[in-house]
């Protein structure tokens, strides 16, 4: 089961269930305005189920408002419904150097030759804070480019949703746009690279975790679009990460507390070229196997205030 935020006119916030290509509005079904992924958790948990099963338990011989899909997967227009980032997380956690072309790439742009072979074969992963909900972004919204970079790329990655008791509860896309050439100036750059204003996209949809039988092989794929032509294509697959999911969790939460409902990105896979870097316009589209495409203009503003 596929969840999703979106926004109606006179109705406001709304949380949905994806069906086909349909999307059911169970707001009421979750009762007092609940628009929040983490609260459907805890009504499932607290009954003992599934979020799945808990909403196939309350949608059975129920009818509920449906929208098309592809009505609501649209720029945010406050006079048309349209899909919201499917969580407010209060934290947005990243791993880094989990797959090997992402050590590769890292290897290649930074000056300090071998740090990232270390953290690739080391027992401990990289972990850095990315995002809190203030820089982050949903669906058809825009991303930046940091006005003082001029190697910016976007990252696609599976990122795990945290749930009231930090489980993973969910899966949903996320987009780690980061800085290279700010990042390959000096490692201790990282968070100047990652952290800043719309530098970080999640969506569409959160996955629930009882409806993937294996996190660990989802086809993950990234388009860029430039001027309406693809100007960049590549793919992977969660199998090629050289963690495990529960291994990256587990670390993330040694001495840290971290809030329920933070998202926690698992690293990328797919790196552009060496010489390609996003442009002002670019749309960015990745899409993960069984949740669903997460679309964003990247614009570069002169400053970022």
């Amino acid at each position: 089961m596929r969840i999703v935020r979106f926004y109606v006119p006179r109705l406001g916030v709304r949380i949905g269930a994806v069906e086909d290509d349909e999307i059911i509005d169970i707001t009421r079904i979750l009762g007092a305005r609940k628009t929040s992924f983490l609260e459907l958790v805890r009504l499932a948990y607290k009954e003992g189920l599934s979020v799945s099963s808990f909403l196939e338990k309350r949608l059975r011989n129920r009818s509920a408002k449906r929208y098309r899909y592809a009505e609501l997967d649209v720029e945010p227009n406050g006079g048309r419904p349209h899909l919201l980032i499917p969580i407010n997380p209060p934290e947005v956690w990243g791993a880094g150097v989990t797959y090997l072309r992402s050590k590769d790439a890292r290897e290649y742009e930074t000056r300090a030759k071998g740090v990232y072979d270390m953290v690739y074969e080391a027992e401990r992963p990289e972990i850095f804070l990315k995002a809190t909900r203030s820089r982050c972004v949903g669906p058809n919204q825009e991303v930046y480019i940091r006005s003082d970079s001029n190697w910016t790329v976007p990252e696609p990655e599976l990122s795990l949703v945290l749930g009231p008791n930090l489980e993973i509860a969910g899966y949903t896309v996320g987009n780690d746009i980061s800085a290279r050439d700010i990042e390959g100036q000096n490692p201790l750059y990282c968070p100047q690279a990652k952290i800043y204003k719309n530098a970080c996209a999640i969506g569409p949809a959160i996955l629930a975790s009882d409806s993937v039988d294996d996190p660990r092989n989802l086809k993950i794929e990234m388009r860029i679009i430039r001027n309406g032509e693809t100007v960049f294509h590549g793919e992977t697959n969660t199998g090629n990460m050289k963690r495990t999911l529960e291994e990256l969790r587990e670390y993330l939460l040694r001495d840290n507390p971290v809030p329920p409902g933070s998202v926690f990105m698992t690293g990328t896979g797919i790196v552009p070229p060496d010489d390609f870097s996003l442009q002002n316009n670019d749309i960015v589209e990745i899409t993960i196997e069984k949740i669903g495409t997460l679309r964003n203009r990247a614009v570069k503003p002169k400053k970022l205030h």
